[in-house]
């Protein structure tokens, strides 16, 4: 518990570390409270945007729509908000589960080492020998476009990084002395790996992961710009920027016209991935002194 204090207090001082968490705890507001923020529509998905007719021109913040409307009249700030929930979603259970399949087989591989480390790091090798996108775009296209293949995609892509780490860093600490003296004591390796290896061992990985989760969402809102991820008018912040792929530049006379349809999706997107990676940055300095800045 004392070395949850310590970081708690090297959080709050660091400066960065501050304003990654100030971000975070926005967009958990804005995501806790969306069915407040932007109510939705009586018996009907929560998560599909409204729209206001079917033009493909978008159209300016307005009383009605105070974010404008995007490429047929979907609301932007109905789906910004919804959207922090899906990204949310993704981030977390993509990054929770590969955490998960990291610790399992990185730990048997580093820890028992032989035929079964061989085998888990061969398959480890195949996965990574992959451009980790285009892996990505292949299965979510042969699984068919939805938020559902991507995060399955996106946790096929991830989970070798993961399980390599843990096993270098079990490696590192199977032979230390309190190790040893563990299994002289008769504790079995499931309880060595456990209560002795494994949270010796984690630390890295934690980083790794608070560090991913952005980069988790910024992946996913690229498959749903490619037109692989949620289906049509759901919230995601990569489809709402999709919708503005033909207004990025408006007419030569007003090249600006349309700013607002892809901007603010765009910045909901900066700002969430910036606040995890301002919080994995402090996590990595405070706990791995061997990076911490000087």
């Amino acid at each position: 518990m004392s070395d949850w204090k310590f970081t708690a207090r090297q959080l709050v001082k660091n400066p960065l570390s501050l304003v990654g968490i100030i971000l975070i705890f926005i967009f958990v507001i804005i995501a806790i409270f969306a069915p407040l923020i932007a109510p939705a529509p009586a018996y009907r998905d929560p998560y599909l945007i409204p729209r206001d007719g079917y033009s493909a021109t978008p159209q300016p913040p307005s009383e009605e729509h105070i974010f404008g409307t995007t490429e047929g009249q979907y609301d932007i700030f109905y789906g910004v908000i919804w959207g922090t929930r899906s990204a949310f979603r993704v981030g977390l259970v993509v990054i929770g589960i590969v955490v998960a399949i990291g610790i399992v087989l990185g730990s048997l591989a580093g820890y028992f080492g032989g035929v079964i480390d061989e085998v888990i790091m061969r398959i480890t090798d195949i996965f990574l020998a992959f451009p980790a996108l285009i892996l990505a775009m292949a299965i979510v296209t042969i699984m068919g476009p939805s938020l559902r293949s991507v995060m399955i995609a996106l946790t096929i892509v991830s989970w070798p990084s993961y399980a390599r780490l843990i096993r270098g860093d079990i490696l590192q600490v199977r032979e230390e002395d309190y190790i040893e003296a563990s299994r002289g004591l008769g504790a079995s390796n499931a309880r060595v790996i456990m209560r002795h290896a494994l949270p010796n061992a984690i630390y890295p990985t934690l980083i790794m992961a608070s560090l991913d989760i952005g980069a988790v969402v910024l992946a996913a809102a690229a498959l749903s710009f490619l037109g692989l991820g949620a289906p049509e008018g759901y919230a995601d912040w990569g489809q709402l920027t999709s919708f503005a792929r033909n207004w990025i530049v408006g007419p030569s006379s007003d090249p600006l016209k349309f700013w607002y349809a892809v901007t603010i999706p765009g910045l909901f997107i900066f700002f969430f991935v910036m606040g995890w990676n301002l919080l994995g940055d402090a996590f990595r300095d405070i706990l791995d002194p061997r990076l911490a800045r000087r």
